[in-house]
């Protein structure tokens, strides 16, 4: 069912490049292959259009669910049968802690209530500045960089994303962390980031060499937290507000009580990784698009001098329709339930991918092409819960509107600037472990604008 009416389209069709899906299910060892190299290549191509997939891996039960209200059901009506899965957990406990990515019941719902106001527009309008500033700064260093030619914008966009995360988290630039910070993100999304096979069939109170591995790694990462909180403390000066700020201040509004200084660690963790990684791809995949479609750049230039940026927003609300960052949810199911008439039991597994959801043959006009329009003032609504960049019900991404407008301010900034190209022909794919990133950095011409 075609759940989008078209609007006329002012631009030549734009397609952008991913892999083929595989004919039919994978081998346990490709899947598990697949999942440690590119997640999207799990699904084969009968996902793009079926609305469940059920199928045996690895001694349990997995869905895949495709249909909104079923999507709904599990995420929202019936949201408490389905739990985070091990494998998450394992995979993320080592560097978020107990924060609010990855805590459940009545610790989730303390941090959630708690961290609330510091989310809420007015909130993240005092965190403008800081956006602004960083990308201004990021701007001027890259004109002085594509004079010597083409540019790796992918590693430009991760300074800027991390610089900004450090100016909002602690009013303070990451001139003296910043290395060391993606130092270690880096190396623990190469090393202990991917899953493994043990992180599947291995039960979560048992601990792997990699989950001893990722428990050294924890050490040391927290100590570093501790240090960079410490020197933010120590050299600060000025009144701005940032989200420490915020943070420290926040109240359970049901039981008054705030943070301790672990639970404020874990949640520093969770907000610079979690909005730093992904604002990183999504302005990536944008300027890509854009180098793909000059008449949609131009569109989004002449924006950049204006207060309101309509276009531009609907540019990154289509590039993470078509490149979602958090390109899959994983649930396990804590009790006996029905989905699409499939009997679900106790521990078994249930996928809501983003990837497939927002590509998906049944639910979207013409799925696979870059066309901004969707989301522009006018258009038919977007269906709820075929469009999940930032999840749904209760454990919706508190962050949501601070990344999008970080990302639509970034980016107007970027191409007010300059005129973005391709320096080579060599497809950009997606790549889909933690995040869904580029199977390359890509080089970029960047041309000032008059």
């Amino acid at each position: 069912m075609d759940m989008q009416a078209p609007l006329a389209q002012a631009v030549p069709r734009l397609v952008p490049p991913v892999p083929a899906p595989p004919e039919r299910d994978l081998p346990t060892l490709r899947f598990v292959a697949a999942m440690r190299t590119n997640g999207i290549g799990c699904w084969p191509a009968a996902a793009y259009e079926a609305p469940l997939l059920r199928r045996r891996l690895l001694g349990r039960t997995r869905f895949t669910v495709s249909d909104p209200e079923v999507v709904r059901h599990v995420l929202v009506d019936n949201a408490a049968n389905y739990a985070r899965t091990p494998i998450t957990i394992r995979m993320l406990r080592p560097l978020l802690g107990d924060g609010l990515l990855i805590s459940e019941g009545a610790a989730w719902r303390h941090q959630r209530r708690t961290l609330a106001p510091a989310f809420t527009p007015r909130a993240v309008e005092t965190l403008v500045p800081h956006i602004l500033s960083a990308s201004d700064e990021a701007v001027a260093a890259l004109e002085i960089e594509a004079e010597s030619g083409p540019v790796d914008l992918f590693a430009a966009l991760q300074r800027l994303a991390l610089e900004i995360a450090g100016r909002t988290m602690f009013s303070v630039g990451m001139e003296s962390h910043g290395g060391r910070l993606r130092g270690y993100l880096a190396a623990y999304a190469e090393r202990l980031g991917r899953p493994h096979l043990t992180d599947v069939v291995v039960p979560l109170r048992f601990a792997t060499p990699l989950d001893r591995a990722r428990a050294r790694f924890r050490r040391e990462w927290i100590a570093f937290l501790d240090q960079v909180i410490a020197d933010r403390d120590e050299g600060r000066e000025g009144e701005a507000r940032d989200l420490l700020d915020l943070l420290r201040a926040a109240r359970d509004p049901e039981t008054g009580r705030g943070f301790s200084h672990e639970e404020l660690r874990d949640q520093v963790a969770t907000m610079i990784l979690a909005g730093h990684e992904t604002t990183a791809v999504t302005l990536l995949w944008a300027c890509t698009l854009l180098a793909l479609s000059p008449e949609t750049q131009e569109r989004v230039a002449a924006e950049s001098g204006q207060a309101n940026k309509p276009f531009t927003r609907a540019v990154i609300d289509e590039t993470v329709r078509l490149y979602p960052p958090a390109f899959v949810l994983a649930r396990r199911a804590v009790g006996v339930d029905t989905l699409g008439g499939e009997m679900v039991q106790p521990g078994d597994s249930v996928t809501i991918s983003p990837w497939l959801l927002h590509r998906h043959r049944r639910l979207w006009r013409d799925p696979d092409a870059f066309d901004p329009t969707r989301f522009l003032p006018g258009a038919s609504p977007v269906p709820r819960f075929a469009y999940l960049p930032f999840g749904a019900g209760p454990r919706v991404c508190i962050g949501a509107a601070f990344a999008l407008t970080e990302a639509t301010l970034a980016l107007s900034r970027i191409v007010g600037r300059f005129r973005l190209a391709r320096a080579d022909a060599r497809p950009v794919l997606p790549a889909a472990v933690v995040t869904t990133q580029p199977d390359h950095a890509p080089a970029f011409r960047l041309t000032p604008r008059a």
